[in-house]
This record gives C-alpha cells, structure tokens and sequence, in this order.
C-alpha cells in the first residue's frame, strides 16, 4: 500500500514477518448510526483497517485491554502493529491529532474477557435464582473495568496491586465499590473470602491517587446492622471527599435460597432504626463536608412507612442505579410535567403495571394526573413477584409469566403500559425469556414501553408528547 498524500497525513507501511509472543486483540471499523457512513473517512479506513484485523501493539507496548488502547492513542505519533487474518504484520507510522480518534472498534469490548466474581456472598442474588435460565444471567462479574465503564460495583478482591496502579495511571473514574462492612474479618465472613479484609487496604490507594469512588453497603439482618453500620459509615468517611457517596440497600431475598447462609427480611421497625442512623450521620457529615454522603435505598422508606427525602438530600442523585432516589426524582419530573399540562375532556382506557415497590407512588401520580383528564381510565395493576417470591418487590424483576398470569383476563383497556426496566437493555425480552411479542399474544393487547422520566409517564398515558 502506497503513501496517498490525499488524507494529508504521513502514514508509512511496512510489511513485517515476524510474530509477537503476547496475545492480540481483535478489531472492527467502526460503523457510525448515520445516514453519511463517515467511517469511510476515518484513519483506520484510510489505512485498509479491515474486519478480522488483529492490534498487537502501539508504540511497541503491549496492548492489555480497551484501556491501554485509549490510553495511547491519544498520542500524535504512532507507530501500530496490525496482524492480518492471513498472518501478515503491517507497521503503520501515523501522524495526527491530540486525542483524534483512529475510527477503530474491538470486537469484544475490554479487548479482554471479563473477570468473574470470586467470592461467595451471603447476599449474592444470582445464588438466588433458580436453575435453567439462560447462561448470561448467572455470570458473576468482579471486574473494575466496567466499573469504570458500565457502573458496576466491584468488591476489590478481584484485583492485583497492579490493576489499582492502571487505575491511578489512567484516572480511571468514578470506581464504585461494595463496601458491605469496613470491618475485615466480617468482610470476610460475607464474602465467605479469606482475603476480603485485606483488599479493603486497596481503597487507600485509590484515595491517595485522587480517584472518585462511589460505594455500597448490602445490608443484612444481624449481620453488618446497627453497631456494625455506625462502624462502617464513620470509617468511609475518612475516604472523603473522593468517596463521594454510599449507598445502603437492604438484602434482596428470593425463595431460592435453599443451602444458603439463613438470612431474614428486615421489619419496619427495623427499617426506622436503619434510617435514623443514616439520617443522624447525613446530618453530621453535611455540616462537616457540604454533602449528605451515605444514602439509603428508596424501600427503606416504603418499609418504614416514611416520605421519600427532599431531592436536596440526594446530592445530585449519585446513586440512582442503586435505587436510591428513583422515586423522588420521579415524582419531581412527573409534577414538574403535570403543572405544564391545561387538560380536556378526552376519553381513553388503558392500564399499567408495576411491582410492589412503585405500586403507591404510581398510584398518587395517576390520581393526580385525573384531576385535569377525569376521563382518562388506567388500571394500575400491582404486579406480585411469584416467580422470585413475594420479597422481591421492584419492576426491573418481575417476569413475563408473572405478568401474564396475573393479568390475563383483567381489564386493561386498548393498551398496556410497562417501565422499561422489566426488560433487557436494549431488548424485548424478560428475565424468564418470554419476550414482548409473546406476551402481546397472550394477552391480546398493545404494549407501550416506558421509559424512566416522570415525563415519559404522562405522555404514554396520554399518548402524546407534552
């Protein structure tokens, strides 16, 4: 291939016949969603980058994973060594832009397999599940990567000293860490991992490389409660401000759990000791540092039987993937849309379900929403969780055959509404493997997806953008 001076830019070619020990990364052009196909003028097209090609190093480094990718070639001089399907190494000299991107995607990711969890929870969901789901659904993932890229929490006992040292190279953040308890040896009695304890010292070092963390607590009765938990928020606090906020959930339990460490629902009385020790260090913390810091998840106050906080008190909801402050956001978005709206006299039937969780706040916004649409019919239909058990109480894991079973032949209008958490990303499928058109059959109804906002809720009731 010769130099073409067209592409303005120094790109040399040379073909090498020699291997390298260490291994390769697949890679793809990228393929942008545009109607234009700009791929086509991207550094790697121009430089017969093709499908099936292999990367094996930048700058004569070993490429590790995605990271090391990105990390070097922000670079304006490169030198990549690319591998041919046919074995052929091409050298390729680039000249470009700081950070301009090589139009280069990996068929895999991290460019590397995905670690999976070793430890042997308590608490563990996917211990939880019944046998004979598909395969994906019982991967146990530890890996600080998609962390870093996806949010996952990591327990840290997965990592070497020199996975913490990238971290820190690249500035890889934020990393969100399950915490559990501070407390070593009770670490690792629930993570049932003799080096759990150990690998909180990891936390130092990311505190001292200025790495934000965001972490969790998993709590569980009688275990890492009370006592335990005063010990563990005032030891994270030390971790401030770079550990910008934890969040406390309760341990969700399914009805498999047959040889597993016994563990018992929390009551909600419980639940009001649980939050008055949040809310008591909320307070402490705030006049301290300016931020609340340790959040409790959104069924803490459902079970409790108290409002949801003020959004001021969620710091900028850091925490939502962990369900806290979900419901108060929703409510905000939904008022904040409401009092946009001047309402008519229209006339429509539909129906929504949701899980147990979300069933009393749904029902409040919908009442609401009545006031100006009176004749706008929706059945709010609380969906019970019997394929998990009736613990489980939130949308994103209620089934497609609970679903059917428990709404065939009820009144659901000429459509039905579901939160789009109770599918996968970016599929129409269940956790049980029914999937939305098999539903659709079964009850013989339009189903409209909703997604998350407030917003979103009131304009799939009423079918129109607002």
């Amino acid at each position: 291939m010769a130099e073409n001076a067209c592409f303005e830019r120094d790109v040399k070619i040379l073909t090498k016949y020699r291997r390298y020990l260490f291994g390769s990364s697949r890679i793809r052009r990228r393929q942008y969603e545009t109607w234009t196909y700009y791929p086509d003028g991207s550094i790697a097209w121009e430089l017969g980058v093709e499908p099936g090609d292999c990367l094996i190093s930048i700058n004569d480094k070993e490429i590790e994973d995605v990271f090391d990718y990105h990390y070097l070639v922000n670079d304006e001089e490169l030198v990549l060594l690319i591998e041919k399907p046919d074995g052929e190494e091409w050298e390729l000299e680039i000249e470009k832009d700081y950070e301009e991107d090589l139009g280069i995607e990996f068929e895999q990711g991290l460019m590397d397999e995905y670690r999976s969890c070793r430890n042997k929870c308590m608490f563990c969901f996917i211990d939880q599940m019944p046998k004979g789901m598909r395969e994906t659904l019982y991967f146990k993932d530890d890996d600080s990567r998609l962390s870093f890229l996806q949010g996952n929490y990591i327990t840290l006992t997965n990592m070497s000293d020199h996975d913490i040292d990238r971290i820190v190279q690249y500035h890889l953040e934020p990393i969100n860490i399950s915490f559990h308890t501070t407390n070593p040896e009770l670490r690792c009695k629930m993570l049932h991992n003799r080096f759990a304890g150990d690998a909180l010292k990891k936390v130092q070092t990311l505190y001292e490389g200025g790495i934000t963390m965001n972490g969790q607590i998993v709590l569980c009765k009688g275990i890492n409660d009370g006592e335990e938990l005063e010990r563990s928020i005032r030891d994270m606090t030390a971790y401030l401000p770079h550990l910008q906020s934890v969040s406390v959930v309760p341990v969700g339990l399914t009805k498999f759990r047959d040889g597993l460490y016994p563990l018992e629902p929390f009551t909600k009385e419980e639940a009001k000791e649980v939050l008055a020790i949040i809310h008591r260090w909320q307070k402490k913390i705030y006049e301290e540092y300016g931020t609340h810091f340790i959040h409790a998840g959104d069924e803490w106050y459902i079970l409790a039987g108290e409002e949801m906080p003020e959004e001021e008190r969620y710091d900028g909801y850091l925490q939502l993937e962990n369900g806290v402050g979900t419901t108060r956001l929703l409510q905000n978005e939904f008022q904040e849309a409401f009092e946009k709206l001047s309402g008519d006299d229209r006339e429509t039937e539909i129906s929504l379900a949701t899980g147990k969780l979300a069933y009393p706040y749904l029902k409040r916004m919908i009442e609401t929403l009545q006031t100006k649409y009176p004749n706008v019919i929706v059945h709010l239909y609380e969906i019970r969780n019997d394929f998990f058990g009736e613990l489980i109480t939130v949308a994103g894991l209620i089934t497609g055959q609970d679903l059917k079973a428990q709404l065939s032949g009820r009144p659901l209008g000429s459509r039905l509404l579901l939160p789009c958490c109770m599918l996968r990303n970016g599929e129409e499928v269940f956790l049980d493997d029914v999937t939305l058109d098999q539903l659709k059959e079964a009850l013989q109804v339009q189903i409209d997806i909703v997604k998350s906002s407030g917003q979103d809720l009131i304009e799939a009731v009423l079918d129109e953008k607002i």
